[in-house]
């Protein structure tokens, strides 16, 4: 492949063994691991020494993390826009740069006034407004192997994760909170210029064979085959992808933070907890790739309904577990759906809806997540409040995710989809 973008000047050789696409799939991976301090996980690892240092109450940041990731989530639908408007490279390199300004300034804030400020704009353009940029430079540019891009996404993401978590931790015990938020705020700020270098939309290139399909029939039947926002929301598939991926969304956040309350409350100890974590992580790494692959080859919408299932059985045989190896099936489970319903996520719009207007949907959907993400914790809390235990609360959501599943699997799909 010849990939000579209009922006750059320079040009990718033939006889590199690669496509320029790949690279776009690295750019993405670093853009998503970038989202961290945007992150529940992220905001965690300097949550503790963060309130210690402002004499702040745990209540209080609470409802401060509820009320910024909720509002935050509303970057994800202009910056969608944006991407159809202007392109991944532009949007992308943005919100990079002012997610680092946003963290440089939460590093300096000094009352829970400005913390609550800089914690809204880092929620919005990190957790949202970067994942939305991120998504949008793979399924922008890749069609026909986009379930096999966004599979090898998810595998680099995780470990991009996995670094960036125990590189943030250990700078936290020797800088402090303060010093090692600092350093995210200076390494994004770096990231940027690299952005605009490397990340490309393929809508920016001359004429050109791009993942095996020449560039004009591409162009001409996804000008015929799009959906505008409207359209895509008028869909009962964009609702049922949506609700489905949101769903799990939902029960990852619940059961990843309360992980180890519930275990204990199966009468098993805190060890487990991370063997469990562990299980969860190694899974879904191979159900990105084998999910990955799928996705290119069948149909979206089925591999979703599968997702579902195996998720509500995994939620439906929680409140059974007596023993370390049922947590441990039901762990694998849980992994495994979730690796499958991410590729899902991040590959479904492009092959339901085409790439006419792919950022303004993804950022719609990207809403949808956010906001599931941040329920899950406070069902998961509030139910263990008025029952005693988690037990109605796994029982609810297998009943709920089975019933998304069933629609997903007898769902018709937009006629776009039945030509992938």
């Amino acid at each position: 492949m010849t990939e000579k973008p209009a922006a750059s000047g320079w040009l990718w050789p033939r006889a590199w063994p690669i496509e320029y696409g790949w690279v776009n799939v690295i750019v993405a991976s670093l853009a998503m691991t970038a989202t961290l301090p945007g992150r529940t996980h992220g905001l965690g690892l300097v949550t503790e020494p963060l309130l210690a240092d402002l004499r702040l109450d745990h209540v209080w940041f609470a409802r401060i993390n509820l009320a910024s990731a909720l509002l935050g989530a509303l970057f994800a639908i202009p910056v969608g826009w944006l991407i159809d408007r202007f392109g991944v490279r532009l949007v992308l390199s943005f919100v990079t740069f002012a997610l680092g300004l946003s963290v440089l300034g939460m590093s300096q804030s000094q009352s829970g006034l400005s913390l609550a400020a800089t914690m809204f704009l880092v929620r919005g353009l990190g957790q949202s407004a970067l994942s939305v940029a991120s998504m949008a430079v793979i399924s922008k540019w890749f069609n026909r192997r986009l379930g096999i891009a966004m599979g090898v996404f998810a595998v680099l993401l995780t470990f991009g994760f996995i670094g960036s978590v125990l590189a943030v931790g250990a700078a936290v015990e020797t800088l402090g909170w303060r010093g090692a938020w600092w350093n995210i705020g200076i390494a994004l700020l770096a990231l940027t210029p690299c952005f605009w270098i490397f990340a490309r939309n393929a809508m920016e290139s001359r004429p050109r064979k791009a993942d095996g399909i020449a560039t004009a029939a591409v162009g001409q039947e996804e000008s015929t085959c799009s959906y505008s926002i409207v359209e895509a929301l008028r869909s009962p598939v964009f609702w049922i992808v949506a609700l489905g991926t949101s769903a799990f969304n939902l029960v990852w956040s619940g059961v990843t933070l309360f992980n180890e309350s519930m275990l204990v409350e199966r009468g098993l100890d805190r060890e487990i907890a991370v063997e469990i974590m562990a299980i969860l992580t190694g899974v879904g790494l191979i159900a990105n790739l084998v999910c990955g692959s799928m996705a290119a080859r069948h149909r979206i919408l089925r591999l979703l309904a599968g997702s579902l299932f195996v998720l509500g059985i995994s939620l439906a045989i929680f409140p059974s577990i007596q023993s370390p190896a049922m947590a441990k099936i039901y762990a694998g489970l849980i992994g495994l759906s979730g690796g499958a319903i991410t590729v899902v996520f991040f590959a479904a719009w492009r092959h339901l809806f085409g790439k006419g207007s792919l950022g303004t949907i993804q950022g719609v959907a990207q809403f949808t997540t956010v906001v599931a993400s941040a329920i899950g914790p406070v069902l998961m809390a509030e139910s263990r409040v008025w029952t005693g235990s988690y037990t109605f609360a796994f029982y609810t959501l297998s009943c709920v995710v089975g019933l998304l599943g069933v629609v997903a699997l007898f769902i018709r799909p937009t006629p776009l989809a039945s030509t992938h």
